[in-house]
């Protein structure tokens, strides 16, 4: 029996816009297991967002997943029903937003969404929903989850909504959760205690994870598994200490050196030159070769993938 939960294939997410059309994910393919943790990495507009969307069915007009397939559990979900796809969120897979207030609605209580959120999908008694929603919060570091249950989104810190919406995404303990960026907003201790609990479920219960981040030093100490992503495409994939340690693509080996723990003190940060290209006039060829210090006419051709050892996967004519 296969063990590989979500299989994506050469997936395409474009944006038609009056300026032309936008490939924000232009042809990826990333496969997960059950109980996997992988982390896609990448700079701002570099397609790791759209490509969590994508699996959700959640691209709005003018966006439209233009071509590829999506498999979970061997199943297409593209083109699947409004209806399908609200039973399929949140009880198969559920996605943690940046920004709590994609999730909360500002004028109900906290209770009465998380209960909801649960009885959408089971038929369990309010009194049952209740106490889970309870052990949830606590789990995630809210104090007094008895009593901050009945409170309203506004409420709470900016960190604490952040809590409860990461709450809600673990309520239905789906077979994956899409995390996007959400320990962004938290300080240093929380976000560790619930990188821990993630990282206690998936190994428990089988549940894989998908975490959407730009923070190297998160992804080195959560993920099995690190894809990096730039200009719409994956550039680099592989398992996460081999890449960290012996990054393939100039452009992953640019990123690990601008983390601050990775220079001497006194020194600068590393800084790899230009701006990500616009995803509506994507330069021909390698779409990084403008700021990269190895380009030559070779990189006037788009880089067929490159698979060097096992598990390793890398688009670059000069990999390092």
């Amino acid at each position: 029996m296969s063990n590989k939960l979500l299989d994506i294939k050469n997936l395409e997410t474009f944006f038609y816009t009056r300026a032309g059309i936008a490939k924000a994910v232009n042809g990826i393919s990333l496969s997960i297991d059950k109980g996997e943790i992988i982390g896609i990495v990448g700079e701002s507009g570099s397609g790791k967002s759209v490509t969590g969307f994508s699996i959700m069915g959640l691209v709005d007009p003018p966006g439209e997943i233009a071509g590829g397939s999506i498999k979970f559990k061997g199943e297409e979900i593209l083109g699947q029903s409004e209806e399908q796809w609200r039973s399929f969120r949140g009880s198969k897979v559920s996605m943690i937003f940046q920004d709590p207030m994609m999730t909360l609605n500002p004028v109900l209580r906290i209770d009465t969404q998380m209960i909801e959120a649960i009885r959408a999908h089971e038929k369990v008694s309010k009194s049952e929903a209740r106490k889970r929603c309870v052990e949830t919060l606590a789990m995630v570091g809210i104090p007094s989850p008895e009593e901050r249950i009945k409170s309203y989104p506004h409420q709470f810190s900016g960190g604490m909504r952040q809590r409860v919406a990461i709450a809600i995404g673990l309520l239905n303990k789906p077979d994956l959760i899409i995390a996007d960026e959400p320990t962004t907003a938290l300080d240093v201790t929380i976000q560790a205690q619930i990188l821990s609990e993630m990282q206690t479920l998936c190994r428990k219960t089988g549940m894989a994870l998908i975490w959407i981040t730009h923070d190297l030093t998160v992804i080195a100490g959560l993920a099995h598994k690190v894809a990096v992503m730039y200009a719409g495409k994956i550039i680099e994939e592989g398992n996460v200490q081999e890449v960290l340690d012996y990054p393939l693509h100039p452009y992953t080996h640019g990123l690990i050196g601008s983390v601050p723990s990775r220079n001497k003190r006194g020194e600068p940060l590393y800084q790899i030159p230009g701006m990500t290209p616009s995803l509506i006039n994507i330069p021909a060829g390698c779409s990084f070769r403008m700021r990269c210090p190895r380009a030559d006419g070779m990189c006037m051709q788009e880089p067929e993938e490159a698979k060097p050892t096992n598990g390793r996967m890398v688009r670059c004519h000069h990999p390092l």
